[in-house]
């Protein structure tokens, strides 16, 4: 079940925060270190009514903020293909969840949002080194842009169709 991230759920993703950060470093991914994202950062985002959090059984299994874009950073490349966009940060699926679906529910979720909100496409970012984040956006149409040098990731963006 996809519901909004509420504050009795901050522990939890604090949690599973580090399961995936702790993931990441095994598979050599220097995505994230410790620290980001965390509790604060989570928190910031059930304020501005962002975060999603994916459950099963009541556990956190994923969680996902879909934000309008407001990134000073995005704002360094000129390849954007469209102005009015969603954006996606901290997008989590628990190791031990992954191949389940979990990830697509997330995103089906971001276009729905973008959808309602008649944005135009859809903006993230990775590290150039998150081989398992850029398979997974290629896989559902998103496209590789420039290389964003200010924050070391890569920017991506899917249109949304009418």
């Amino acid at each position: 079940m996809l519901v909004k991230g509420k504050y009795v759920d901050l522990e939890e993703l604090d949690k599973l925060a580090l399961l995936v950060i702790e993931d990441m470093a095994k598979s050599n991914i220097p995505q994230w270190s410790k620290g980001y994202p965390a509790s604060t950062h989570f928190k910031k985002d059930i304020d501005d009514s962002a975060l999603f959090v994916y459950k099963e059984d009541g556990v956190i299994l994923g969680s996902i903020t879909i934000l309008p874009e407001n990134d000073p950073p995005y704002k360094t490349i000129n390849s954007w293909l469209k102005e009015k966009s969603v954006v996606i940060h901290r997008m989590l699926v628990h190791p031990i969840a992954r191949k389940k679906g979990i990830a697509s529910k997330l995103l089906n979720k971001v276009i729905e949002i973008g959808k309602l909100g008649n944005y135009e496409s859809i903006k993230i970012d990775t590290h150039i080194e998150n081989y398992k984040m850029r398979k997974f956006l290629k896989k559902n149409g998103f496209i590789e842009l420039e290389y964003l040098e200010i924050i070391d990731r890569l920017a991506y963006e899917k249109v949304l169709e009418e």
